[in-house]
């Protein structure tokens, strides 16, 4: 490939772009992360675990995000001076599963017309429905950059489309400011209001909130449960095996196939086990239940569990109320407790905005998404205004 200008051509094209910053900055489509220090790479990720080198690293080479599974990559990675300076997680998309941005119904609009809303672009973390840095750069100017490079990488690849999914409120301001269209969703975060304790932080919910997680914590304890906290290298080989095993249930009983491989989980317990917690359930001894956990340098996040056998409220207590306990133990400040749920407000979990971010080659489709989109962020704002009234929490008195 022939770097030129703001982009990469293909040698055999004639660039069109000033050459005056074609020894000094230039962008680049990859295809792999294996050309690119994971040092270099990481300095630009915000710590955030899921767009490390590591972690993205990890898809790919365990073929979780291919070609095949239809995550085709063409990173962008700007260079300045032969040094990595910045860099946009990019994929070539062929469906919309594991995105956890819904735009099922603008394919179907495309089909009624006659139209290929397949192949788009998209970037995001495989399967992963975290904010975090998209645009991974110093400063907003490098970041308007990548995105002016991917608009234009959009445009000579005649995809249908460019979204840029569960970017950060830095990324937002950039990809606001460059024309493309927001779209307002909402998840549910904890957040650490300061809690000395856990039994501080119930304290701070009404008496019936309080009083159904005491019971639920109740019927967990009384059945024999217990729980069991390993982190980074701490996990064994047979805890790591035990928890793939409830992750698979997870799928299977909901008739579906999972989306990570045990080869995906060894990678990474092996790579970046520092950003690992894994707790376990256990009942007379033996394991029945796990969720696996990240922890970033702000926030924690709870991604992955399953179990072996039911028993009542284990859910909650496994994946909400224990990571809880760990961050208010680990002065953590902020619990994303995944995609979805209303019932985890119940659970102190609070709703907060997240965002995506899109490009519409068509402009009759463009004009026509925008209008649903200005409806919808309507809509949004009521819905998590209403939430937020629905939050557990004693009202402080005016």
């Amino acid at each position: 490939m022939a770097q030129c200008g703001y982009r990469t051509c293909s040698a055999s094209q004639t660039c069109p772009l000033p050459l005056e910053n074609y020894l000094e900055t230039v962008v680049e489509i990859l295809e792999s992360l294996q050309g690119i220090p994971a040092e270099e790479w990481n300095v630009l990720t915000e710590g955030n675990p899921f767009v490390s080198h590591q972690f993205l690293d990890a898809l790919h080479t365990s073929g979780c995000a291919s070609s095949r599974t239809g995550w085709k990559p063409c990173f962008l990675v700007l260079r300045r001076k032969g040094r990595v300076a910045g860099a946009m997680i990019l994929y070539a998309k062929y469906h919309s599963r594991g995105e956890y941005v819904f735009d099922h119904a603008w394919a179907e609009a495309y089909a009624q017309h006659g139209m290929d809303y397949y192949p788009k672009l998209v970037s995001a973390v495989p399967f992963t429905p975290v904010t975090g840095p998209r645009l991974l750069a110093s400063d907003d100017a490098d970041r308007a950059v990548l995105v002016q490079a991917a608009v234009q990488f959009a445009q000579e690849s005649g995809v249908s489309s460019l979204h840029i999914l569960f970017p950060s409120t830095s990324d937002v301001e950039v990809v606001r400011n460059a024309g493309l269209m927001l779209r307002e969703s909402v998840q549910f975060h904890w957040l650490n209001n300061g809690y000395g304790t856990y039994e501080q932080f119930l304290e701070s919910m009404t008496r019936d909130k309080r009083k159904k997680i005491r019971q639920d914590h109740r019927k967990v304890t009384d059945a024999g449960v217990t729980f069991r906290r390993v982190a980074g290298h701490a996990i064994t080989k047979d805890d790591l095996e035990f928890f793939h095993t409830c992750y698979k249930l997870t799928y299977e009983n909901h008739y579906s196939h999972p989306y990570l491989t045990k080869a995906f989980f060894t990678q990474i317990q092996l790579s970046m086990s520092e950003n690992l917690l894994l707790i376990i359930a256990e009942q007379g001894g033996e394991p029945i239940a796990a969720a696996l956990n990240f922890i970033g340098p702000d926030a924690m996040y709870g991604r992955y569990w399953g179990t072996t056998k039911f028993v009542s409220g284990l859910h909650f207590e496994l994946c909400y109320m224990q990571a809880i306990s760990y961050c208010i133990d680990a002065s953590i400040p902020v619990f994303e407790g995944g995609a979805q749920g209303e019932h985890k407000l119940s659970r102190g979990l609070e709703a907060t905005p997240t965002w995506s971010a899109h490009w519409i080659a068509d402009v009759r489709f463009e004009d026509a998404i925008r209008a649903f989109l200005s409806q919808e962020t309507a809509h949004m704002n009521e819905y998590i205004e209403e939430l937020t009234e629905r939050a557990p929490f004693k009202r402080v008195p005016e």
